[in-house]
């Protein structure tokens, strides 16, 4: 395992919760030990002046939970949302975040020997988002530093009021 990949050395293998964002082939994966539970989309609130990675709030049995696009997070679009979309609803900070995506994948073991450090073309906020990639199948996917994804001290976006974006 390279020194670029920041999993705890005592962790000898990680479950992974896959996903795709929108109509992209990529598989991409977080930590599933973040993941609270999957829920449909069902109804948005859109936030006005938010940035353009929140697609809004939702009411989830009485808790109020900001949902962000992870495509928009990564640089690659926004996700059409579609029957197979979802929130995945990961705890972080000490408050629940949703995190829209196209579609769920699985949940899989990985080795951490089996993380590779990701690819030097990436550049920009692929590869700051990045902690590794790992094979799924067939398929390369691309684990996702969480703390980074969700620090909001960075704008990946534009800061597009979200009115204008989605139409």
């Amino acid at each position: 395992m390279t020194a670029s990949i920041s999993i705890p050395e005592t962790a000898e293998e990680l479950l992974i919760a896959t996903f795709q964002l929108g109509n992209r082939d990529g598989i991409f994966g977080i930590d599933a030990t973040l993941i609270q539970e999957v829920v449909m989309v069902g109804e948005l609130t859109p936030v006005r002046h938010a940035l353009d990675y929140v697609v809004g709030i939702r009411n989830l049995r009485g808790r109020i939970i900001t949902v962000i696009d992870l495509s928009v997070r990564l640089g690659l679009g926004y996700v059409a949302i579609g029957p197979e979309s979802r929130i995945l609803i990961a705890g972080w900070k000490g408050e629940s975040i949703g995190l829209l995506v196209g579609r769920v994948a699985d949940a899989i073991a990985v080795e951490t020997s089996d993380l590779e450090a990701a690819p030097p073309n990436l550049h920009g906020v692929q590869m700051q988002k990045l902690l590794g990639v790992f094979h799924s199948g067939h398929r390369l996917a691309a684990l996702l530093d969480i703390s980074v994804v969700l620090g909001l001290d960075d704008r990946a976006g534009n800061a597009m009021p979200n009115e204008e974006r989605r139409g």
